[in-house]
C-alpha cells in the first residue's frame, strides 16, 4: 500500500509518455525534441533565482520539519531552483506539514484553498503559468492520495523520506502536468550526505541525527508518518557540527523524534556499555543491544570537538536517559544544562493507556537523579490533558506533578484522536470537548503559576547568555538565552571585558554577555549586563565582575 502513490502516478507518466510517442512516429519530430529540457540544465549556483524558478517553503509544526525544510532547499537549489522572495512571486509553493494534531492539519487546508484562490487569480490576470502546489511532510505520508483528490488544490504530495525525489516530481508536474506523489517510508534514509540549506540566522541551527519512532506511545501518529527509527553516522554529524562552528554559528541543537536512542551501530564505539533504559522504565520493542556509538557518546564527541559550540537536544524520551548521559551533561561545559522531560501525564493508569512504559513514581525518581547528577539544571515537558478514559482523579495528579516537577517550560495541548494510532484502534475518545478544554486550562495556569515562582528564585542570579537578537518590544533592549534555555531581555549598552573592564564595546547578535537577573515573569527574566565575553567557557565568578 505505501507504493501505490508512486505506482499510480508512474502509470499514468508511462500512459501520457506512450501517447507522445505515438504522436511523434506519426507526425515526426519538430525543434522541441531536440532542445534540453530545464532538469537537465548545469546546476545553478546559491542565488535568490533558479534556472528551473523560484521556490517557496512554508514550514508548520516541530523542529524536526524545520530542518527538513532546509534539506528540501538545498536538494531543489541543486536541481536548479531558486529561493523565492515572497510567495507571490514563486513558481513553486511547497507546504512542509504536522499531523500530531487535527488543529495542525485544518490550518494546512485553510491554508491550501487561500493558495488556490492566489494562484488561479494570478493566472487568470497577468497569463503566467500555473503555480505548483505540493504538501511535504507528516500530513502527506498520513492523507496520501486524498490530498490530491480533494478540491484540486495541489499538484505534489511527498512524504518526509522522498525529498531526493522532489525534483522529478516537480518535473512531472510543471512539464507533463501530472499529479505527482512518493510517500514512501525508508527504513534507512537519514539524508546524512545533504547539507542543509539554512535561514539567514548564524547564530543557532539545527541538525538531525535520527529519524523515526520505535516507541509506538497509544496517541502518536509519528511511527506511522517518520517511520521505524535509524541514525546518521556519527562522523557525518560531527563534520556538520564543526563545519557550522567554523562558520561562526555559536549554538547547535541536536533534533531526532526520539533524540536520546540515537544508535550508530556502522562506526566502533569506545564504549562497551549496553544500551540502558532509565530504572523502572520499559520498551514494547525489544531494543538492539549490538555495539554502537550510543547518544552519551555522541554527546561527548562533540563537546570535544567543538568546545565553543553550544550543544542542546530535543526532543528525548524519559527512558534513555541512564547515568552515562547524565554524566556526560555534568561532565561537559558546552553542552547545556537543560532537558526537556515528556511527562505527558501525572497519572500511572493513564500513562499505562497510553503505553509510555513507566509509572508517575519511575519519573520522578528519574527528576529526582537528573537534579542530583546535572545540578541547576532546567526541566521542560509535554502534558496531554483529556486522553481516553481521563477521569478527574487523574487529570488531578497531572496538576500535582506539574506542582511538584515546578517545570521551567511545558508544551500543553488538549487530546486530539489520530487515525492508524493504537488509541484509535482500541480506545474511546470519550472525554467531552468541554472537558478537555477546561482541564487542559487548569493544566496551563498550573503551569505557568509554578513557573512564576520557580524564576522568582533567579532575581540576583549571574547567568552567560547568548544573544539571540533585538527585543520585540524595544529596539534599545536585547533578548537572549541562558544554558538552561530561559529567555533573558537586558539592555543594549556599552559594556566592559568581564576580565578586562577597559575594553568597553557594545554586545551583538551571536554574542555572549554576563548579566545579572533583576526581575522574573513565568517566561521572562529580565536583567541588567555586567560585561562582555568571548565564549561562554571563560570562568568568572560574582567578585570578578560586580
Amino acid at each position: 500500500a505505501e507504493y501505490m502513490g508512486v505506482v499510480n502516478s508512474n502509470m499514468r507518466r508511462a500512459v501520457r509518455l506512450c501517447g507522445e510517442a505515438t504522436q511523434l512516429l506519426r507526425e515526426g519530430p519538430d525543434l522541441k525534441h531536440f532542445l534540453q529540457k530545464g532538469q537537465n540544465q548545469p546546476l545553478a549556483s546559491l542565488s535568490p533565482s533558479g534556472s528551473l524558478g523560484n521556490v517557496w517553503v512554508e514550514t508548520y509544526g516541530c523542529q524536526m520539519n524545520v530542518s527538513d525544510s532546509e534539506v528540501v532547499s538545498s536538494v531543489l537549489r541543486d536541481a536548479g531552483y531558486g529561493r523565492a522572495d515572497s510567495v507571490s512571486n514563486a513558481d513553486v509553493i511547497l507546504l512542509n506539514t504536522c499531523a500530531i494534531r487535527e488543529n495542525a492539519e485544518s490550518k494546512i487546508w485553510l491554508r491550501l484553498r487561500q493558495l488556490r484562490s492566489l494562484r488561479d487569480r494570478q493566472t487568470h490576470m497577468s497569463g503566467t503559468p500555473r503555480k505548483v502546489v505540493g504538501v511535504l511532510g507528516c500530513m502527506a505520508e498520513r492523507l496520501k492520495h486524498r490530498l490530491l483528490e480533494e478540491e484540486d488544490l495541489l499538484d505534489l504530495v511527498v512524504g518526509p523520506d522522498s525529498y531526493r525525489d522532489l525534483p522529478s516530481l516537480l518535473h512531472s508536474s510543471r512539464n507533463q502536468h501530472l499529479k505527482s506523489i512518493n510517500t514512501t517510508l525508508s527504513p534507512s534514509e537519514t539524508y546524512s550526505d545533504i547539507m542543509p540549506l539554512r535561514s539567514d540566522s548564524q547564530t543557532h541551527a539545527f541538525v538531525s541525527i535520527m529519524r523515526g519512532c520505535n516507541n509506538m506511545c497509544s496517541f502518536c501518529i509519528v511511527p506511522f508518518t517518520r517511520g521505524r527509527e535509524r541514525s546518521r553516522d556519527v562522523a557525518s554529524i560531527v563534520k556538520e557540527v564543526a563545519q557550522l562552528g567554523e562558520l561562526g554559528y555559536r549554538e547547535v541543537t541536536l533534533l531526532g523524534q526520539n533524540v536520546n536512542s540515537y544508535a550508530d551501530f556502522d562506526t566502533p564505539s569506545t564504549r562497551l556499555n549496553p544500551p540502558q533504559l532509565s530504572p523502572g522504565f520499559t520498551t514494547i520493542y525489544k531494543p538492539n543491544t549490538l555495539p554502537a556509538v550510543r547518544f552519551a557518546e555522541l554527546l561527548e564527541r562533540l563537546a570535544v570537538a567543538v568546545p565553543n559550540v553550544r550543544i542542546r537536544f530535543t526532543s528525548p524520551h524519559p527512558k534513555d536517559f541512564p547515568d552515562d548521559v547524565l554524566n556526560v551533561m555534568r561532565d561537559h561545559p558546552n553542552i547545556c544544562r537543560s532537558i526537556h522531560l515528556p511527562a505527558q501525564s501525572g497519572s500511572s493508569v493513564v500513562l499505562e493507556r497510553m503505553r509510555r512504559g513507566y509509572t508517575r513514581e519511575a519519573y520522578l525518581e528519574l527528576v529526582e537523579k537528573i537534579r542530583e547528577m546535572v545540578p541547576g539544571v532546567s526541566l521542560s515537558s509535554d502534558f496531554i490533558s483529556g486522553f481516553c478514559g481521563e477521569t478527574e482523579d487523574d487529570h488531578q495528579q497531572t496538576l500535582s506533578l506539574l506542582r511538584q516537577v515546578q517545570y521551567e517550560h511545558a508544551f500543553m495541548f488538549a487530546y486530539s484522536m489520530r487515525e492508524r494510532t493504537h488509541a484509535h484502534r482500541n480506545y474511546v475518545d470519550d472525554v467531552p470537548e468541554d472537558v478537555k478544554q477546561r482541564r487542559l486550562q487548569e493544566v496551563i495556569d498550573t503551569f505557568y503559576s509554578t513557573a512564576q515562582v520557580k524564576n522568582q528564585k533567579e532575581i540576583g542570579q549571574y547567568h552567560v547568555v547568548l544573544v539571540d537578537k533585538v527585543s520585540r518590544k524595544s529596539q534599545d533592549e536585547w533578548a537572549a538565552r541562558t544554558d538552561t534555555n530561559k529567555r533573558v531581555v537586558f539592555p543594549n549598552i556599552p559594556l566592559p571585558h568581564v576580565n578586562d573592564p577597559s575594553n568597553i564595546r557594545q554586545v551583538g547578535v551571536g554574542e555572549y554577555a554576563v548579566v545579572k537577573v533583576t526581575s522574573a515573569s513565568s517566561v521572562t527574566l529580565r536583567a541588567t549586563p555586567i560585561g562582555w565575553l568571548e565564549h561562554f567557557r571563560i570562568p568568572f565568578t560574582p567578585s570578578q565582575v560586580v
